[in-house]
């Protein structure tokens, strides 16, 4: 009996943490996905690509017209996570792009992903990059802040000392890894640290105007 005891309370930590690693939603392969990702793979690869890497957010932009006369590619996918950007990056580096810039986070966030949880994804996306395509520039860019009062329901869980802490983070892993880190905030968080109302949709997506002065800063910086 004792040794059952013991043997039940020695596994204890180890179930809890079974338990914790359970409740990481970890899916991407929804149909839209899948649709994107196949529509991906049809394309032929080009030289010197610059490719946006990303969700929604980045899905909405239309790059090609914002950044003329380079071979733009638009690599975001609607409702995609860390986890989904993992799992489609051999597409991604197949053309050995000239320079890639990631945009991903916000919707492991809404999920309540573990920030270590979401970090360490961003490390192996890193590490996909430089380990398939060492010659291509990464740029990560700051995940965008949010208006709360515009926010869907299904959005509560996000907050904007939440992503700023994030992207705290996620700018030491540049200066660890020697990468670009692009701070958007400058371009559409106001006074108050909010997504400003008139570049937002809905609090988190972007209208077409918000797209253009994202482009004008790349251009402002030099990242194009």
């Amino acid at each position: 009996m004792k040794r059952f005891l013991i043997g039940t309370l020695l596994a204890l930590p180890f179930y809890g943490t079974a338990q914790v690693q359970a409740v990481v939603d970890s899916s991407y392969a929804n149909g839209h996905y899948l649709q994107r990702l196949e529509f991906f793979k049809k394309m032929p690869n080009q030289k010197n690509e610059i490719v946006f890497l990303g969700n929604s957010i980045t899905e909405g932009g239309k790059w090609q017209e914002l950044i003329p006369n380079k071979h733009v590619v638009n690599r975001g996918i609607s409702g995609d996570v860390t986890y989904g950007v993992i799992a489609r990056m051999d597409e991604v580096l197949a053309a050995k792009p000239a320079r890639i810039f990631i945009l991903i986070g916000i919707n492991d966030m809404k999920r309540g992903t573990p920030e270590e949880v979401i970090l360490n994804n961003y490390r192996k996306i890193i590490r996909m990059v430089k380990t398939q395509s060492p010659a291509t520039k990464i740029y990560v860019e700051s995940i965008l802040p949010v208006n709360k009062a515009m926010l869907p329901a299904t959005y509560a869980k996000l907050s904007n000392p939440a992503i700023l802490e994030m992207n705290n983070q996620l700018k030491a892993i540049c200066g660890a890894e020697k990468l670009n880190y692009v701070n958007l905030h400058e371009v559409f968080a106001g006074p108050d640290g909010e997504l400003k109302k008139e570049l937002s949709l809905d609090g988190l997506h972007l209208r077409s105007a918000a797209y253009i002065l994202w482009a004008d800063y790349l251009n402002k910086i030099q990242a194009l």
